[in-house]
C-alpha cells in the first residue's frame, strides 16, 4: 500500500555515516545512468563525443544528483524538467510512462537537445524522477543536422517538441513517435539514441528503487533534504568570503551568422551581498536576427556554475547549491530572446556569457578564478550518400584552458559550460567521408603568462567523396580569449576553407557553405588565456615548452624574455638583461585584463 505520510520535505537526518552513504550512492546511480546513455548510444555525437547528460531530480522538480557531464545541459535540463511537471503533474504519470520535450521556450536549450523524463514509484508513489538530455543527430529543419547558423527563425531549425507522453506504461505511443521519425532525416539514428535515452532513465529509476528499498524511502528523501540544506549553508558560508561589492565585465560575440560585420556585447554586473549573489544581464545587446540566440534557461546554469567553481568542490551536486543565486534577464536580449528567434548557435553564446561572470568575479577573487578558455565551436559536415541516406557529422571543437592562479593552463580540452568528448579520428573517418589530415598542438596559441594559457589545435578536414554541406558554428574568430593578472591574451580561432580549384576562404566565424570531393577545410582553434606577468615565468618553464614545440623561440625571446643559444641551452645572463629591457619598456602591470588586440583593462 501507498505510505501516505511519505514527504519529500522532511530534513534532520540523524545518521552521518548513512546520510554519506546514500550521497555517494546517488553520485554512483547518476553516474550509471551517464554510463548507459553512452554505451547505448548509436550516432557518434553520443556514443564518442558524450554530448548528453542525466540526472535525478526530487518529486517537485530539485536536482538531488546529477552525473559528470555538461554543465550547459545539466542547469538547462532541470528547467524541462519543471515544463514537463507543468503539463504533467506527478498525479497523471504512471510507471512506465516517459516523457519528452526539447522546446527552447519552454525551458530547452536548442532543439536537437531532447529531454527524456521518467518517474520513479516506490509501493505505489512517486518520489523521484529520472531524466537525461541528449543532442540528437538531425531533428529536421533547413540543414541537415539541424544547426543553420544563417536560420532566422525557430521553424527553420527543426521539429518544436512540447511536453507530451512518449510511452504510456512502457510502451510507445505510436502517433507521437512516428510524428517524430517523420520529420528527421536520420530515422534509424534518431530511434536508437531514444532508446539509449530510455535505458539511461530506466536505469537511474530501478537503482533509485533498490536504494529505498534498502535504507527505506522516507529515510532517503530526509537524507535528500538533508543534503540540499547542507549544501546551501556551505555555499553561503563560501559566498560569505568573497568581497561585498557589484563587478560588472562585458564582452562580445563576433557575430550573428547574418549580420557578420556586427559584434554583440553581453554585459553582466555580479552583486555579492553577505551570503548571495544576484547576476543582472541588464547592457546585454537585444536578441539577434540569426541563431547566436540564448534561450532563457541557459542564464541561470551559467551563474550556478561559474559561482560553484569558486566556491567548494567537495560539495554534492544538488540544488540546495543553487538556492543563493539568483539571475535577470533583460527581455528581448540575446540571453532571453522572444519567440521565435533562432537559438541553435547558442552554445557560443553561453560559452560568453561564462566570460563574463568569470570577469566579473576575476575583479573580486582573482587568485580563484582563471583567465579565459577558448571557446566551445560546432562544425557539422551533412549529405547524403550515394544510396540516399543522409548523414551528419558533428565536430566538437575545443581549444585551450585559460591558465590558473598557479598552474598552465590545459592543451585543447572543453572547458567551463561545455564538456564533450573528443572523437577518435577512426571513429571519423570509419563513419563518414572524411579524412583528418593532420591533428596538432597549435604553437605559440597560448597566452603568455607566469602560467601559460592551454594550447589550441590544428586540424584539417579533407573530402574523399561527394558533396558535403558544412555548417560552422564559431566566435573568438575576432576577438582573443583575454589574459588575466598581467598574463597575455591567446590568439583567434580561425578556419580557411581551400577548394580543389586553388581558391581558399577564410570563414567568418558562423556560416553555412558547400565542400566538394577534395577540398579542405584547415581549421586552428583559440587557446586559452595567459595568468600573471610573463616576465616572472622560470626561465627553465619556458624552455621547457621550446623544447615541446608549446613556445617558438619568437615568443621565448618576445614574450618571456628568455634567451636561448643554437643548441637550446637557457643563456642566463642575457636572459637577465632581455627581461629587465622589457620591463623598463613597457612598464609595471597596471590592469587586469588583457583582451589583445582590443586592448587592457
Amino acid at each position: 500500500m501507498p505510505d501516505e505520510h511519505l514527504s519529500p520535505a522532511v530534513s534532520g537526518f540523524a545518521d552521518p555515516v548513512l546520510l554519506e552513504v546514500i550521497r555517494n550512492r546517488l553520485d554512483v546511480i547518476a553516474t550509471e545512468m551517464q554510463s548507459a546513455l553512452i554505451r547505448s548510444a548509436f550516432s557518434v555525437v553520443l556514443k564518442e563525443g558524450a554530448d548528453g547528460s542525466c540526472a535525478l531530480f526530487t518529486a517537485d522538480g530539485q536536482t538531488m544528483a546529477q552525473s559528470v557531464a555538461l554543465p550547459q545541459h545539466l542547469g538547462v535540463l532541470a528547467s524541462t524538467v519543471r515544463s514537463i511537471l507543468r503539463r504533467w503533474p506527478l498525479a497523471a504519470m504512471g510507471p512506465g510512462d516517459v516523457f519528452v520535450m526539447n522546446d527552447p521556450y519552454d525551458g530547452g536549450t536548442h532543439l536537437p537537445d531532447i529531454t527524456l523524463l521518467t518517474p520513479v514509484f516506490w509501493e505505489g508513489q512517486a518520489i523521484a524522477l529520472a531524466a537525461s538530455m541528449a543532442h540528437q543527430q538531425d531533428l529536421g529543419g533547413m540543414a541537415i543536422g539541424s544547426l543553420p547558423p544563417d536560420a532566422t527563425d525557430l521553424f527553420q531549425e527543426g521539429l518544436v517538441l512540447p511536453p507530451v507522453r512518449l510511452m504510456l506504461g512502457g510502451t510507445f505511443d505510436e502517433q507521437i513517435l512516428s510524428i517524430i521519425l517523420k520529420n528527421v532525416r536520420i530515422p534509424g539514428h534518431t530511434l536508437a539514441d531514444l532508446n539509449a535515452q530510455i535505458a539511461a532513465v530506466r536505469s537511474g529509476a530501478d537503482r533509485f528503487v533498490t536504494l529505498c528499498d534498502e535504507v527505506g524511502g522516507q529515510r532517503v528523501l530526509s537524507a535528500i533534504a538533508e543534503l540540499m540544506d547542507r549544501a546551501e549553508q556551505i555555499t553561503r558560508a563560501r559566498i560569505r568570503d568573497i568581497p561585498p561589492g557589484t563587478y560588472r565585465f562585458w564582452d562580445f560575440l563576433d557575430n550573428d551568422g547574418i549580420v557578420l560585420d556586427r559584434k554583440v556585447r553581453i554585459e553582466a554586473t555580479l552583486t555579492v551581498a553577505d551570503d548571495s549573489i544576484h547576476v543582472d544581464f541588464s547592457g546585454t545587446d537585444p536578441q539577434v536576427v540569426g541563431a547566436a540566440n540564448a534561450a532563457f534557461s541557459h542564464a541561470a546554469c551559467v551563474a550556478y556554475y561559474c559561482v560553484r567553481c569558486v566556491t567548494d568542490p567537495t560539495l554534492p551536486n544538488n540544488a540546495g547549491c543553487f538556492r543563493p543565486i539568483t539571475v535577470s534577464l533583460p527581455e528581448g536580449s540575446v540571453v532571453n530572446p522572444r519567440h521565435p528567434a533562432a537559438v541553435n548557435a547558442r552554445t557560443m553564446t553561453v560559452c560568453r556569457m561564462t566570460d563574463v561572470i568569470f570577469g566579473c568575479l576575476a575583479q573580486a577573487i582573482p587568485e580563484r578564478v582563471r583567465a579565459a578558455s577558448s571557446s566551445m565551436q560546432g562544425v557539422s559536415f551533412s549529405g547524403r550518400r550515394r544510396d540516399g541516406r543522409a548523414f551528419v557529422y558533428l565536430e566538437l571543437f575545443c581549444g585551450g584552458m585559460g591558465a590558473r592562479p598557479t598552474q598552465d593552463g590545459v592543451d585543447y580540452i572543453e572547458t567551463d559550460i561545455t564538456n564533450m568528448m573528443n572523437t577518435p579520428t577512426e571513429a571519423l573517418e570509419l563513419e563518414y567521408p572524411l579524412r583528418v589530415r593532420s591533428m596538432r598542438l597549435k604553437t605559440d596559441s597560448g597566452g603568455a603568462g607566469r602560467r601559460r594559457g592551454g594550447l589550441g589545435m590544428q586540424k584539417i578536414f579533407e573530402v574523399l567523396e561527394g558533396k558535403i554541406e558544412v555548417t560552422h558554428r564559431g566566435d573568438r574568430h575576432f576577438s582573443q580569449p583575454w589574459g588575466l593578472m598581467g598574463g597575455q591574451a591567446a590568439i583567434p580561432w580561425a578556419s580557411v576553407l581551400s577548394r580543389r580549384t586553388g581558391e581558399t576562404h577564410k570563414v567568418p566565424a558562423r556560416e553555412r557553405f558547400t565542400m566538394l570531393t577534395g577540398d579542405v577545410l584547415d581549421c586552428v582553434t583559440a587557446g586559452g588565456g595567459g595568468y600573471g606577468d610573463a616576465l616572472l615565468r622560470t626561465p627553465e618553464a619556458v624552455r621547457e615548452d621550446v623544447l615541446d614545440l608549446k613556445v617558438s623561440r619568437k615568443a621565448a625571446l618576445c614574450d618571456y624574455g628568455v634567451v636561448l643559444d643554437a643548441n637550446g641551452a637557457l643563456d642566463e645572463p642575457a636572459t637577465r638583461a632581455r627581461r629587465d629591457d622589457l620591463a623598463a619598456t613597457r612598464g609595471p602591470v597596471t590592469w587586469t585584463f588583457d583582451r589583445g588586440a582590443s586592448g587592457r583593462s
